[in-house]
């Protein structure tokens, strides 16, 4: 059988190769070609056929990826939803904690009466109190409150004590201290306020 593979190449010199007498070569020689054009037409025809296939399937896939981060982050959300719903609440139930501690717009005068009362409890001489312009903000209104007052170092700190705990939200500004002699002080302070934007 080696004889009769040797015999079908047999006269062929692969140095002078010719195209134009190919049907002169030897068996052997055409069926190695022919064998080597199927193969690299079927390579060619698959790898065509195929290269738009295989872009389609990367896309699908990086496609598929995508989509599977996305389900994770969504299945991570609902799970997490009863802890934020009970968040939620927990977050709802303390905005309506303080805005119970915001004055009303009818509250307001009382307010001035308590302030001006913890003054005087304090022992300071309150010269004027008076409502300032008020400052509209997204949520609630600013009430600022103008307070003139005498007295010494300690009598400002229990004022400014008596008003930290007011049942109100009430704030202090711009403290402006000016010694006057006798260990009595002028004192200028700016308390604000806020109270709902729907009354």
């Amino acid at each position: 059988m080696i004889d009769a593979i040797k015999n079908s190449f047999k006269g062929f010199d692969p140095n002078n190769l010719d195209l134009s007498a190919a049907g002169t070569w030897p068996i052997g020689v055409k069926i190695v070609t022919y064998i080597l054009l199927f193969v690299l037409v079927v390579f060619l025809g698959v790898h065509f056929y195929t290269s738009d296939k295989e872009q389609v399937l990367n896309t699908k896939v990086r496609a598929e990826q995508k989509l599977k981060k996305e389900y994770a982050a969504v299945s991570n959300q609902v799970a997490n939803l009863a802890g934020l719903r009970k968040q939620m609440a927990d977050v709802e139930e303390q905005f309506k904690e303080i805005k119970r501690q915001l004055p009303t717009q009818k509250e307001v005068p009382g307010l001035l009466e308590d302030i001006t009362n913890i003054g005087i409890a304090s022992g300071l001489i309150i010269n004027s109190l008076s409502l300032q312009a008020e400052r509209r903000d997204k949520y609630y209104i600013e009430l600022p409150i103008l307070i003139s007052a005498k007295g010494s170092y300690h009598q400002v700190g229990n004022f400014v004590s008596g008003i930290a705990g007011i049942k109100r939200i009430v704030t202090l500004h711009d403290f402006n201290l000016t010694p006057i002699g006798s260990g009595l002080l002028n004192i200028t302070i700016t308390a604000k306020t806020y109270r709902n934007d729907d009354d």
